[in-house]
């Protein structure tokens, strides 16, 4: 299961991250994996298109984090965005995807 977890200070979105695998299908076939990814990646580059200095992005291992450095419009309507793609996914593949 991808867990996604949405954190915020006072009312401000702080991080996202991302760790697991939806384990829907075999790897590297595995669809709700790839839309988790494809929408994790967009949003990232969109972002960074933007500016450099809003977020800072960390990958581990098993581990994929977004920090929030600055919260400027635009990259808070992205992640919200993103958010609300991932709750989407997330009610059509409920045994794959965990969003708190």
């Amino acid at each position: 299961m991808i867990r996604i977890n949405v954190i915020k200070e006072k009312n401000k979105l702080k991080k996202i991250t991302f760790e697991g695998h939806a384990d829907y299908e075999d790897y590297g076939k595995d669809i709700v994996c790839a839309a988790v990814s494809a929408t994790y990646l967009c949003t990232v580059n969109a972002i960074l298109s933007f500016n450099n200095n809003s977020i800072k992005i960390n990958n581990k291992e098993n581990l994929q984090e977004i920090d929030v450095i600055n919260d400027y419009d635009i990259t808070l309507t992205l992640l919200n965005n993103m958010i609300r793609c991932l709750e989407s996914l997330e009610k059509q593949y409920p045994k794959n995807i965990k969003l708190k």
